[in-house]
């Protein structure tokens, strides 16, 4: 179970859709979140990465190295 406060315009927003489709409010938001997390947690998940490359933690791969390790070629 999950409740959200939204900004009023964005309800009023999803209020409408849901209306003018037949569907649920609930069914949009679960829609939008399916198709975003994997977005988000990749950004979430390379700004982590960098910090910890800023603070000298971890190693890097060069894209030469990267490339030779997948059979990529120039």
């Amino acid at each position: 179970m999950l409740a959200i406060r939204l900004p009023a315009e964005i309800e009023e927003r999803l209020d409408r859709l849901a209306e003018r489709t037949g569907r649920s409010k609930s069914f949009y938001a679960r829609q939008a979140i399916l198709e975003h997390l994997d977005d988000l947690e990749d950004v979430y998940l390379a700004e982590k990465r960098l910090e910890e490359l800023r603070q000298g933690k971890g190693d890097t791969v060069s894209l030469k190295d990267l490339m030779t390790r997948h059979g990529v070629e120039d």
